[in-house]
């Protein structure tokens, strides 16, 4: 009785470890792509944000030479 015990105990710790590693591991597959998503957002901010001040910059450029006066030819 004690042997048969002691092999379903055994068998069970074993399940019970292989699933506990599984699980770990899932885990951690999982933060590794939860930093991946982060930083891909946090560029991709950062990147609109710096095309966004470009753009202002373009249209500002654009205006004020818009705004100059244009030279007259010569007759």
């Amino acid at each position: 009785m004690t042997a048969t015990s002691n092999k379903s105990r055994d068998q069970a710790e074993s399940i019970f470890s292989k699933t506990r590693t599984q699980s770990m591991s899932l885990n951690r597959i999982v933060s590794e792509q939860d930093a991946v998503s982060q930083a891909r957002e946090a560029k991709t901010a950062r990147l609109r944000e710096l095309r966004l001040e470009k753009e202002a910059e373009d249209m500002a450029a654009a205006a004020a030479l818009a705004a100059l006066p244009k030279r007259a030819g010569k007759r």
